[in-house]
C-alpha cells in the first residue's frame, strides 16, 4: 500500500478500483430502505445511514421529516444535538425540555424544546425505553483518562469533538456545541440526588422515531456512554433512517397532550407566521 500511496497515478487507479465498495458504515446514496413503515413511499426517503462505532452523522431535515434510530446491536448511545436551520443560534435547550414538561424521563409523546420555546422534535415512538437528559457527552480529557486516548484520530473519540466536527459542515463552531440528550443508554435520579447509569447492552434493534416540527439541522454523535463504566471503548453502529411526512395538524394528541406542549406548538407556528 505504501508503494501505492508513494505514486499518485497509481493511488488514482486504486480509489477508483474502490468504487462500488459497500461497508456497514456508510451514507446509503441515493437512500434505499426495504423496512419502511406501511403507506411511507420510497419516493419519500431523504436519509438512510449507518453511524460507525465512534462516528458522527450530521443531516439538515425539512419540517415534518420523520427521523427513525435503530440500535441495530444493542449498544449504541445515539448523543442528540439540535439546531434551527434558519437561525442556529436556536437550538436544543435540554434543561427547557425537562422543567417545561416537568419530566426528566424522555419517552414517547414527549417534546425537544428549544431555548426559545418552541418544539424542535417530538418523539412519536419508542420501544427502547433508556434515554438520558441528565449527562451530556464525553470530552477528550474524560475519553483520555478513561480509554488512555480521546482524540478525534484515535481509536476512542469523544463526544464533544464527533459533534464539533458535524456542526462545522454547517458553518458552526465550538461555542455552538451545546448539551446534548443521549437515547438508547440511560440514566436516572437516585432518592439520594446520584445519577444512575442503565447502559446495558440491550437487545438488538431497539428503535426511536421522532419528529421534526421545524427546519432542523441534526447532530448525531454515537460514542460511549460518558457514565459507562466498562474499562474498553463500548459502542455499536446506530442506524438512522429519514422520510419526508406531513407538518403536525392542530389536533394532533402529542400536540395537544398538555398545556405546555400546546404552547409550545403555538410559538413554532408563530415563527413560521412571519
Amino acid at each position: 500500500m505504501t508503494a501505492v500511496l508513494s505514486d499518485p497515478l497509481a493511488a488514482r487507479d486504486h480509489a477508483r478500483a474502490m468504487a462500488g465498495t459497500k461497508v456497514e458504515a456508510m451514507p446509503v446514496l441515493p437512500p434505499v430502505a426495504d423496512d419502511l413503515p406501511a403507506g411511507v413511499s420510497a419516493d419519500g426517503l431523504v436519509w438512510e445511514e449507518t453511524i460507525a462505532a465512534g462516528g458522527y452523522a450530521t443531516r439538515r431535515l425539512a419540517r415534518g421529516t420523520r427521523l427513525r434510530l435503530i440500535d441495530t446491536q444493542g449498544d449504541a448511545c445515539a448523543g442528540l444535538q439540535l439546531f434551527n436551520a434558519e437561525m442556529p443560534t436556536e437550538r436544543l435547550n435540554v434543561a427547557d425540555t425537562v422543567k417545561v414538561q416537568w419530566n426528566a424521563y424522555l419517552g414517547a409523546g414527549k417534546l425537544l424544546l428549544s431555548d426559545m420555546g418552541r418544539v424542535l422534535m417530538s418523539i412519536l415512538e419508542d420501544d427502547a425505553g433508556t434515554h438520558d437528559a441528565f449527562c451530556g457527552t464525553s470530552n477528550a480529557a474524560t475519553n483520555a483518562a478513561k480509554y488512555g486516548n480521546g482524540t478525534n484520530s484515535g481509536p476512542c473519540p469523544n463526544g464533544r469533538d464527533r459533534f464539533l466536527l458535524g456542526a462545522g459542515k454547517h458553518g458552526l463552531g465550538r461555542r455552538d456545541v451545546h448539551p446534548c440528550i443521549n437515547l438508547f443508554k440511560g440514566a436516572k435520579i437516585a432518592a439520594d440526588g446520584a445519577i444512575v447509569p442503565d447502559i446495558g447492552p440491550f437487545a438488538p434493534g431497539r428503535s426511536v422515531v421522532l419528529r421534526a416540527e421545524m427546519e432542523l439541522i441534526v447532530v448525531i454523535a454515537n460514542v460511549p456512554h460518558v457514565l459507562d463504566r466498562r474499562p474498553a471503548y463500548t459502542v455499536s453502529p446506530l442506524r438512522a433512517t429519514a422520510w419526508r411526512g406531513p407538518v403536525t395538524p392542530p389536533g394532533d394528541p402529542i400536540r395537544n397532550a398538555t398545556p405546555e406542549g400546546q404552547r409550545a406548538f403555538l410559538n413554532v407556528e408563530d415563527h413560521f407566521r412571519r
